[in-house]
């Protein structure tokens, strides 16, 4: 018997895989800034830290949001409501948020180009995304991006 309740899907998307090594790398290379003194940011230190602390601390805060809101209303439907009707990736959203946030946190150069690639596969991975929930939800889920046509930053993209 399983601890947790969550299985893996059998197959799972290269890309789902993908999207998160950016964020696991900023976590191992990012201290490595203070332990060695190197890839520092330009910035006043302390500032930028608190910072960090404080847009992690955001990322995460919309993380969690999502991921109750997600298991509270997702039983195989096409989801539209609450954070949802904002923005149609609110995961890949926190995600990024994070990623920058850690990145000041830790003060670091390496980390900042990190959370900057992982833009473009946050893009790739959204845009592969949306084709497979056309192709499981077809016109709802074409009506849902007229309806909600921001996917990660409202007003922006």
């Amino acid at each position: 018997m399983s601890l947790l309740p969550y299985k893996p899907p059998k197959t799972l998307r290269p890309l789902f895989i993908i999207h998160y090594a950016p964020l696991l790398l900023i976590i191992m290379i990012g201290p490595q800034t203070a332990l060695f003194n190197v890839w520092q940011l330009p910035f006043p230190q302390w500032p930028t830290i608190i910072t960090g602390s404080v847009i992690f601390l955001a990322g995460t805060l919309l993380y969690f949001k999502w991921e109750i809101f997600w298991h509270k209303t997702y039983h195989g439907q096409l989801v539209t409501t609450g954070i949802c009707s904002t923005i149609r990736h609110a995961h890949y959203t926190s995600l990024l948020i994070i990623g920058f946030g850690l990145a000041f946190f830790f003060y670091s150069i390496a980390a900042v180009l990190l959370a900057t690639v992982a833009i473009p596969i946050m893009i790739i991975s959204i845009l592969d995304e949306e084709k497979r929930l056309i192709e499981q939800y077809g016109d709802q889920y074409k009506t849902y991006m007229k309806q909600t046509p921001w996917r990660l930053i409202p007003h922006l993209f």
